[in-house]
């Protein structure tokens, strides 16, 4: 009988085992997250074009409805979108100050009348990867936004996850949506209205891991990171954070056998334990407008701003704990060129970054610090704010006036191609297979030989 129940354990030991390593071959092969299966900016098996134009190696071009700078994901045969479409005007009725909410009044005198007057949809929508025909548009949330964007943002700039059963679907304060592969809604989550600095707009991403959704939520009121539980929606934890507006998404590292949340942020930047919220280091702060979210491997994080603070910091995990400023766990830091908006490519042993919003490129040892090349002027490039994404041993960079760059993965700055598309990329793209997807103001492509 002890036999029978040994071997039967470790046949479930190998079924877990096999289920892990199967689903990790899945997140490999598809983009579940808006910087691709390990929020690097990498599709390690994909190999999609190097050049391409309106008339070239273009599969499909689909007119996106609403308008949107989130970036598309991929899972298998589908592909899924964000998007916020404009309704008619509404009249306005007069906002009454809340006694109970300190910044009531503050607000309502911040927004001025000013603020949108039109309802929008906040969509998602499921396109087939083969042909771009749109296989169902599910409508989320209808709403007068309370407050608007900045001129060059969006309404509907968060990109979703999914983990290949449910997609989840996070338009800030319009709430958190888990949905089926069918579009079918299985639960949805307040998670709490937001007013950001200069009502410049919501733009942060959620991650998952495992069966938690990991959401950061900084503004100019009660700042906080939260964990979900994707089954349900319920709160599993939620920690206060001292921070002002930022835009950063967080990311999961897997560190010492455990996972942990790391943030960007204007005052600080931190370590969170996934499973119940706990700080575990902290670090001075990047500066204000946090907007590039940190990437990591092998043990470190690297974490980079570009506003009036310039700064990429390298930070090693072994060493961190508690407060780390000015200790030996940053490991490198370095102070000139980096990117406001953009978040950095890590692809093997270099990091890619631009120059704030420019089109002008650096290439950095990972471990060293020391620059491979850079600043490089990139070709054609007008405007930077789509994050740098890489596959086959190729960067892809594009840019607001609808160029993109093909540049070569080595320590030496070499441009392979310069391609250009009748649209503006704002968006970042997405990579799986031998096809890239760019999402422009107007148009969604799959770019393909």
């Amino acid at each position: 009988m002890k036999r029978i129940a040994i071997l039967t354990m470790c046949i479930c030991i190998l079924a877990a085992l096999a289920s892990s390593a199967a689903q990790h071959t899945d997140f490999e092969k598809n983009w579940h997250h808006w910087r691709g299966p390990h929020a690097t900016g990498v599709a390690m098996d994909a190999n999609p074009p190097t050049t391409w134009s309106e008339t070239e190696n273009i599969r499909w071009k689909v007119d996106i409805p609403g308008m949107g700078h989130a970036a598309p994901i991929v899972w298998e045969d589908k592909v899924f979108i964000q998007t916020a479409i404009k309704g008619d005007e509404q009249k306005m009725e007069a906002e009454e100050a809340d006694d109970d909410n300190p910044f009531s009044g503050f607000f309502q005198q911040r927004r001025g009348g000013d603020g949108p007057k039109n309802t929008y949809k906040f969509d998602l929508i499921a396109l087939n990867r083969s042909d771009g025909s749109i296989l169902w548009q599910k409508t989320l949330r209808e709403i007068i936004p309370h407050e608007g964007t900045h001129q060059d943002a969006s309404m509907a700039s968060n990109s979703p996850v999914t983990d290949g059963e449910h997609i989840y679907a996070y338009f800030g304060s319009r709430g958190l949506y888990c949905v089926d592969m069918e579009g079918n809604v299985k639960w949805e989550k307040d998670i709490g209205e937001m007013y950001k600095n200069n009502k410049f707009g919501e733009g942060s991403s959620p991650v998952l891991h495992g069966n938690t959704i990991v959401i950061v939520q900084d503004h100019e009121g009660d700042s906080f990171i939260i964990a979900l539980d994707k089954r349900t929606g319920e709160p599993l934890w939620k920690t206060a954070r001292d921070e002002r507006t930022t835009w950063f998404s967080p990311i999961v590292v897997e560190h010492d056998g455990k996972p942990q949340v790391i943030t960007a942020g204007t005052n600080r930047s931190r370590g969170y334990d996934l499973e119940t919220g706990e700080l575990l280091w902290e670090c001075a702060g990047l500066g204000r407008n946090a907007i590039p979210s940190p990437v990591a491997s092998d043990g470190f994080v690297y974490l980079t701003t570009g506003f009036r603070g310039i700064l990429l910091q390298a930070i090693h995990l072994a060493d961190a704990i508690g407060d780390i400023t000015d200790s030996d766990a940053v490991v490198w830091q370095h102070n000139r060129d980096t990117p406001y908006v953009p978040s950095p490519l890590l692809y093997g042993d270099i990091l890619y970054f631009v120059k704030k919003n420019d089109g002008i490129l650096s290439a950095f040892n990972t471990k060293t610090g020391e620059a491979y090349y850079g600043p490089e002027r990139l070709q054609g490039i007008s405007g930077v704010y789509a994050s740098i994404v890489g596959a086959a041993d190729r960067v892809y960079i594009a840019g607001r006036n609808g160029t993109v760059n093909v540049i070569q993965h080595a320590p030496d700055f070499k441009i392979l191609a310069e391609n250009s598309l009748d649209e503006s990329f704002n968006a970042s793209p997405a990579i799986v297979g031998s096809e890239l997807y760019l999402r422009g103001t107007d148009y969604l492509y799959c770019i393909a030989e």
